[in-house]
């Protein structure tokens, strides 16, 4: 600060918004906390920048220390900085929202944080701007899901399709063609018939599908347009 005597002085923190898929439900992991501001209420996983770390460092660390993961998909939101949001000192906070499976985490670095998965519809009311964070990450989720396939973020390695359904309905609330939707996700390309089948299927045993990895990276931006046009409102 030397360089600068006249400025003010401002904490630089990262939220993480932090999704997983039960099967059911898309859950949020979030944490009670245990120290002041707020103790006792619930909030995102967060922290503040390290001087000698970049902003994705900083998310990867942060998500890295909740649950365990390493290289999980994880992207810039957005910035919050009104000048209150925070009581205990002026902090600006950069939103980062992440997609992991949800079995793939460790179970005791959340509980060590007094962390739990929680149902967006059952979802606590969250200390300082955290609820208006999580409402972006909600509406970017929908948004991308439809045009981008993050989805497959949140499934195991070997899923079926019934249970990629299960997922898209469940990031949209509202129910889908069977039919239609398997069309346009065979249609992509995207997955490889492994040739065995699910024996904990409710109904029928449904073919177990992987990602094909390659093709997904390469065409991970292109518009694969999976839901209807109605649904990819921001």
């Amino acid at each position: 600060m030397n360089n600068y005597p006249q400025a003010s002085r401002i904490l630089l923190a990262i939220d993480c918004i932090i999704f997983g898929f039960d099967g059911k439900d898309i859950k949020l992991l979030l944490i009670k906390r245990n120290f002041e501001p707020e103790k006792g209420k619930w909030s995102l996983m967060g922290g503040f920048l390290n001087a000698d770390e970049d902003l994705s460092d900083g998310a990867a660390r942060i998500l890295y220390n909740l649950t365990g993961l390493k290289n999980i998909y994880v992207e810039q939101l957005e910035t919050f900085g009104k000048i209150h949001r925070d009581p205990a000192e002026r902090t600006v906070s950069v939103v980062f929202f992440a997609l992991i499976q949800i079995d793939d985490h460790d179970a005791e670095a959340v509980k060590s944080h007094n962390a739990s998965w929680i149902t967006l519809e059952n979802r606590p009311a969250l200390i300082f701007d955290h609820e208006d964070m999580v409402c972006k990450a909600i509406e970017h989720l929908k948004y991308k899901a439809a045009l981008h396939p993050i989805g497959f973020e949140l499934l195991p390695e070997l899923f079926t399709i019934p249970q990629l359904q299960k997922l898209y309905e469940a990031i949209y609330n509202i129910p889908l063609d069977r039919r239609n939707f398997s069309r346009k996700l065979l249609s992509t390309g995207l997955l490889i018939d492994t040739g065995n089948k699910n024996s904990n299927s409710t109904t029928k045993k449904a073919t177990l599908y992987k990602l094909d990895e390659v093709r997904y990276k390469e065409k991970f931006h292109s518009f694969w347009n999976f839901m209807p046009d109605s649904m990819k409102q921001s």
